[in-house]
């Protein structure tokens, strides 16, 4: 958790003071700057929420995303891409989880050089307590209400799409209608994807993630 800092002022706010004296605009900065402090408080306060079942959050997300699968497994290489992370920081993260017995690694059937990864029983147990905790919690958000958690969302998706992260289009929580809410457009057939073991299309119910 975040130690208070108690400053008797703002030093985003202040330090955007001056950049517009001696650079020019600041809501720029001012804004990334908060992001990145944001970051820091929420990560701090998951991981004090997830302390107690032995987890990160990065580990928590590898666990969610292995429950989610039809299987409980997939390939490693599908878990960085899910996760957005590089393939060194993915095997680090299974392998802690896989030394706290809530993963275990088999062969790929359909790549024999390939590894899957595979959620356990102690493992979904361990999800479950998680979420509960993280949920009551309001996942360290919890004087928000789901108006403005949908708004931030919203902005924040933007910058997501400009980077490439993925293509726009896909299921927004809590949305209805078009424009990105997740309701597909009349008449349109979703895409089908493998559920073969190892192919990674068995994620959510046989619907690849976005």
């Amino acid at each position: 958790m975040v130690k208070p800092l108690q400053l008797p002022f703002d030093p985003i706010a202040r330090a955007a003071e001056i950049w517009e004296q001696r650079f020019g605009p600041s809501a720029t900065m001012a804004a990334v700057t908060s992001i990145m402090r944001a970051q820091q408080i929420l990560l701090a306060e998951l991981d004090a929420i997830l302390r107690p079942h032995s987890l990160t959050f990065a580990r928590y997300e590898a666990l969610v995303l292995l429950s989610f699968s039809r299987r409980g497994a997939l390939p490693l290489g599908v878990i960085g891409e899910r996760l957005m992370v590089h393939p060194t920081s993915v095997t680090n993260i299974i392998g802690r989880l896989e030394r706290q017995g809530l993963v275990a690694r088999r062969p790929n059937p359909r790549d024999g050089r390939g590894r899957l990864a595979e959620i356990t029983d102690q493992g979904r147990g361990v999800v479950e307590r998680a979420t509960g905790d993280l949920t009551a919690a309001g996942f360290g958000m919890p004087d928000y209400d789901p108006e403005r958690l949908r708004g931030i969302f919203t902005l924040l998706r933007g910058l997501r799409v400009a980077a490439g992260d993925f293509v726009s289009g896909d299921f927004v929580p809590g949305g209805s209608g078009p424009s990105g809410s997740g309701v597909a457009p009349e008449g349109a057939v979703p895409p089908r994807a493998s559920t073969a073991p190892g192919s990674g299309g068995e994620l959510l119910g046989g619907r690849t993630a976005g």
